[in-house]
């Protein structure tokens, strides 16, 4: 490709201590995490709604909190947020779980679905009840770097270009677009070709009316019908990086016009999409190459450095400690990712990159942000001690409690 150069004057627009790229739920917990500790912050939307794949891309189930065995493992603003999700709308929440908490042993699982559409108000209205200045229908375009700093995020609107200055930058877009571009070394992920909507029909109508649940109305419809692990990947199907915009827009358009070919022979009146996402569905497009990367080889080992446990969605028992070098990168002082983004490589980084976890991920990456600021540091050298108990306050847990532990397992420092 080509390449011109040109030079643009920028508006400056207002400082912030901490500015968030990405208002998905992790860039929500980083920016509340970050205000709560008394710093200004940006929260920057391309979309008009907050959430990312939770609200906007419909994927609105919270997994598994808990270990399996009736202990909730990931706290914190996880809690709160689940609770938010489901205070104006429905919940499929088990009543052992009723205020965040079952007896041990407990086999059912604490999860919840929940109303995108209703939850990503009650986030809207949260966020801005908190005093985060939030931007919405506004993209990050660049950071403006200088000798490994960044000074802010140059941003593209209705406002035009404009350049945030900000101490500390957190990048929560999920793609790891903010440290891609900074120069931050980072790892591409692939994407199996799947696709989900939401449509309701006569039959799901009456059975919502029967029930008395508006959840029931509602069920989904698919384009690709690949699984988030790649099963019913078909033959031949090319792997999706989500990182080029001729490669998202490919997979957006086979996957709407196959889901179209889908629906188009059934009773016109009977049927009708009601929900299509408002983002390409992938989870695994680009990710931090951090000062340590998180593998399954980790599970259940102990890190001097963790800002947290989270728990194996799928695998009942697994749990992981979060380093804090997952969310950073030494030489690049004042930036910090969460969520999807984080260094996690093979089935470590599906554990990682699901609601639960990027929520808890972000909550550190707030914490640490305000606290690298308070500190003059970066954010890789704060004071781990501080971090750990401000954390803790907050209700997550730093580290595996040892009865969670197989007794016969070998921890590795």
């Amino acid at each position: 490709m080509n390449h011109i150069e040109y030079t643009q004057s920028i508006p400056v627009a207002k400082e912030h201590d901490v500015a968030v790229a990405g208002g998905g739920l992790g860039g929500v917990a980083a920016a509340l995490a970050a205000r709560r500790a008394g710093k200004s912050v940006l929260l920057v939307e391309k979309s008009t709604i907050l959430g990312g794949l939770a609200t906007l891309g419909l994927i609105n189930f919270f997994v598994p909190m808990c270990d399996g065995n009736g202990h909730a493992v990931i706290r914190g603003l996880c809690r709160e947020l689940l609770e938010l999700s489901i205070r104006y709308g429905y919940d499929t929440l088990p009543e052992t779980w009723r205020g965040g908490e079952a007896a041990p042993g407990e086999q059912s699982r604490y999860v919840t679905q929940f109303s995108h559409s209703i939850f990503a108000l009650a986030l809207t209205e949260m966020v801005v009840s908190e005093g985060i200045d939030l931007l919405f229908d506004t993209a990050f375009s660049a950071p403006l770097m200088r000798d490994g700093r960044c000074l802010g995020l140059i941003t593209e609107s209705k406002s035009g270009r404009e350049f945030h200055p900000a101490g500390v930058v957190v990048d929560a877009t999920g793609d790891a677009d903010v440290l891609f571009r900074a120069g931050v070394p980072t790892v591409q992920g692939k994407n199996y070709f799947t696709y989900l909507a939401k449509a309701i029909d006569i039959a799901h109508c009456k059975k919502a009316a029967a029930s008395g649940r508006i959840q029931d109305a509602y069920y989904g419809v698919e384009g690709g019908g690949a699984t988030w692990w790649g099963a019913n990947q078909p033959e031949n199907e090319p792997y999706y990086l989500g990182t080029d915009a001729r490669d998202v827009t490919e997979y957006l358009v086979r996957n709407q016009r196959l889901l179209l070919s889908h629906i188009r022979n059934d009773p016109r009146d009977s049927r009708d999409v009601a929900v299509l996402p408002g983002m390409a569905q992938l989870r695994t497009t680009r990710r931090l190459a951090g000062d340590f990367t998180l593998t399954t080889e980790d599970v259940f080992r102990s890190f001097p450095d963790s800002v947290g446990v989270i728990c194996d969605f799928e695998k009942r028992g697994d749990l992981y400690e979060i380093p804090l070098r997952t969310l950073t990168r030494r030489d690049f002082p004042n930036l910090i990712t969460c969520g999807r983004s984080v260094s996690a490589a093979g089935y470590a980084w599906d554990v990682t990159r699901v609601i639960p976890p990027a929520i808890l991920t972000g909550q550190a990456a707030g914490v640490i942000a305000a606290q690298a600021l308070s500190e003059n540091c970066a954010v890789s050298a704060v004071n781990l001690e501080k971090t750990q108990a401000t954390l803790a306050r907050q209700d997550v847990w730093i580290h595996i409690p040892e009865n969670l532990r197989p007794k016969t397992n070998t921890v590795k420092n």
